[in-house]
């Protein structure tokens, strides 16, 4: 194969190929590639040259061929479009004048670590092996949409949708910018021109796992119906899409865990449909989108959901129609609106009092929903706690009484005020003692008369009161003696409520013995 004009950059890779080793034209280990610009023709290599090596270029007998090469600037655009190559790319701190251009080409492995690159389109790609593009810097967009990667994908590190020049520093530690209003800032991109996502992963197929640890995305990270055998990590990620969606991955289907602890997200996380068999860990994360979803994971198949410790999320919560083994959020996580009509859980943690986990349940958007009660019932009793189980269905109770017409709120406050709706037995008890005190010391005061003077037993204030309230009970005072005047009141006002307290009790008795 004969080159011509060859720099003396592209000799020495001639030279390397067939013996698969690698050039490295770094002056130091520490160079950048962001000013690959300017290097010169020492370490230049065109695109052509690197095209005509992997799809006919010769290996030496006994030597496996490949290409190695770090610190170039590779000048045009590598096209390699349904094309096979059999041996490995590595193309490590390059950088590139044009997007490769690898849409449909079936590939060995591809690594593009450390390198800078104006876009990438690699849709439909076949990598038997890896595709690394660790900590690369990416201005355009990544497109690998329907890919199928056998081994694993790795982007920790990467900076997506920001220019390679944008500086790194203890105040913009994800590359971005701040601007005054109505001005646009160098080094990011207009959002006004982004009409595709800054990296489109959307139905890819992966045979390992996605690691993005460490990821920053300038633009809508797609994640649409990909099929990931192991975990997607995008710990200490910084997805910025302020408005719009900066994680969608609907329908994602991933063998294991999704990891984004210490996660920052400028806009919706969507993951509305996935598969998390395992965990979905939001620990420490800190989700942002003011005006609308913050997250939704509605319809999602959950393991375990753990958004421990993380900060307070802006925006409404969506996780309706969710399944989930394990809820791990503490209450001053959620924020003032949610949307978790059919959410289900088995358990709950951190273990709380009932008096605050209630607080949710007034703030979901479409009112009052009894479900939702009885899940958190079901949660509390699932964990042992019978009391704090109560405490919901009384607050169940109290919060369908808001939605009542005035004389049905009325009949309900009576029966909170006197009894709790039955889940307070004791304070049916309470009530008795002191209406058979308030029976006693009337009859005591003004005693009934008896029916037949003769025949009467000896009165007793505090038996007749008993007789009055309690119906299984019968000590022959009140068959015996007739109250008068206000006391004749009292006497009905008491028989009325002792059947109503004593059925509560006795409701109350049969709920606890019969409780699972």
């Amino acid at each position: 194969m004969e080159i011509a004009d060859p720099t003396p950059a592209e000799r020495r890779v001639c030279a390397a190929f067939p013996l698969g080793e690698g050039v490295d034209l770094r002056e130091s280990a520490d160079d950048d590639p962001a000013a690959g610009a300017a290097w010169g023709p020492e370490r230049t290599v065109r695109a052509e040259v690197l095209r005509a090596l992997l799809v006919g270029g010769e290996s030496r007998s006994g030597e496996i061929a490949g290409l190695k090469l770090a610190g170039a600037r590779i000048t045009g655009r590598l096209d390699l479009r349904y094309g096979v190559v059999q041996h490995s790319i590595r193309l490590r701190s390059c950088h590139f004048t044009e997007g490769p251009m690898l849409y449909g080409a079936q590939l060995r492995a591809l690594v593009l670590s450390d390198s800078v690159l104006p876009a990438l389109t690699a849709g439909a790609l076949r990598v038997e092996g890896v595709l690394r593009m660790s900590r690369c810097r990416i201005a355009g967009p990544v497109r690998l949409a329907g890919s199928q990667i056998a081994g694993a994908i790795f982007l920790d590190g990467a900076r997506l949708g920001v220019s390679p020049e944008a500086p790194d520093g203890p105040d913009n530690p994800d590359g971005s910018h701040t601007a005054p209003s109505g001005q646009h800032t160098p080094g990011t991109p207009d959002p006004d021109t982004l009409q595709e996502p800054a990296l489109e992963l959307n139905h890819v197929v992966v045979g390992n796992d996605i690691a993005a640890a460490g990821l920053v995305s300038h633009g809508q990270v797609r994640l649409n119906g990909a099929a990931v055998t192991g975990e997607v990590n995008l710990d200490d990620a910084v997805l910025h899409h302020p408005g719009h969606n900066a994680l969608h991955a609907e329908t994602l289907s991933v063998g294991t865990d999704l990891r984004a602890m210490r996660l920052r997200a400028h806009g919706r996380v969507n993951i509305s449909g996935a598969r998390i068999p395992r965990h979905l860990n939001l620990a420490y994360a800190r989700l942002s989108n003011p005006g609308g979803q913050a997250l939704r994971a509605s319809s999602c198949v959950i393991g375990e959901l753990w958004l421990r410790a993380a900060a307070p999320i802006e925006g409404t919560v969506n996780l309706r129609g969710c399944q989930a083994d394990l809820l791990h959020i503490a209450p001053e996580t959620w924020p003032d609106r949610v949307r978790i009509d059919g959410l289900s859980y088995r358990r709950l943690t951190p273990d709380l009092p009932a008096e605050q986990r209630l607080p949710l349940l007034e703030r979901e958007e479409s009112g009052y929903l009894p479900y939702a009660y009885e899940q958190l019932t079901a949660a509390y009793r699932t964990a042992g706690d019978d009391a704090a189980a109560r405490t919901v269905q009384l607050a169940k109770l109290r919060r369908h009484r808001r939605t009542l017409p005035p004389y049905a709120r009325a009949w309900g406050h009576l029966q909170d005020i006197t009894v709790g709706y039955g889940f307070r037995p004791l304070r049916a008890a309470g009530w008795l003692l002191a209406l058979l005190l308030t029976g006693a010391i009337a009859f005591t005061l003004d005693r009934p008369r008896p029916l037949k003077a003769d025949e009467a037993p000896d009165f007793n204030p505090v038996f007749y009161t008993v007789d009055l309230l309690l119906p299984i009970t019968d000590f022959g005072q009140q068959s015996a003696f007739a109250p008068q005047g206000w006391c004749q009141w009292l006497s009905y006002t008491l028989i009325v409520t002792g059947w109503i307290l004593a059925t509560t009790i006795a409701a109350g008795i049969t709920r606890s013995l019969s409780r699972p």
